[in-house]
Order: structure tokens, then sequence, then C-alpha cells
């Protein structure tokens, strides 16, 4: 079983900050990208940005230059540092990860519970 676990959602105002943490676990052989998405109310859930196994890095362009993708290989946790966010930010963000449990495998996606972050006065 693998298990992908986000915090650090909460209620920020505009033009403040978040950090949003995923980590996952269980039965890992290796872990190719990681990323975020996220989902309005009313609207489809949309990606965020993406960072491979080699630390490649891509943004949406609504994100782009204020939120920072990262990830640790040692603990298997990607992070998003959000900066300046918007009420537009609004959603329920979810980790994704793409994951390979066994050596000659296929990466398969798995996806964290979600975490809601508000951007409100």
């Amino acid at each position: 079983q693998v298990q992908l676990v986000e915090s650090g959602g909460g209620l920020v105002q505009p033009g403040g900050s978040l950090r949003l943490s995923c980590a996952a676990s269980g039965r890992i052989f290796s872990i190719n990208a990681m990323g975020w998405y996220r989902q309005a109310p009313g609207k489809q859930r949309e990606w965020v940005a993406t960072i491979t196994s080699g630390a490649i890095t891509n943004y949406a362009d609504s994100v782009k230059g204020r939120f920072t993708i990262s990830r640790d290989a040692a603990t298997n946790t990607v992070y998003l540092q959000m900066n300046s966010l918007k009420p537009e930010d609004t959603a329920v963000y979810y980790c994704h990860a793409a994951i390979r449990t066994n050596p000659t495998g296929h990466f398969y996606p798995y996806w964290g519970q979600g975490t809601q972050v508000t951007g409100s006065s």
C-alpha cells in the first residue's frame, strides 16, 4: 500500500504565504514525478506544478513566480511554497506522485486526500 499525506493548508490573508507538504509512504520502490493540483469550488481540478526525479520543475502560468515546488528524495516528500497568495488561489490542493512499487513494475499515479487553502481577508 502507498499513502500520500498532505499538510500545511489553512486560511491566509491575500499577499500571505503558506507551505504545503506531502509525504509518500508505504511500499515504494521509486518515485518519478511529484506534483500538485488544485480544485476550486465548482471548477475542474487543475495542474499547479510538477517536479521530476531530476529536480526539473514546471509551473502553471497562474502561479509562476509566486509558487515554488521542491522535493526531498530521502523522505519522499514534496513541498509547495506559496507566496503572494490571491483569493483565486483558494482551492483544495492535492498532491500527486508517480510511484513504482517494485523494480520491474510500471509507475502508477497516486493522490493525497487534499488540503484546503483559503485566501481571504
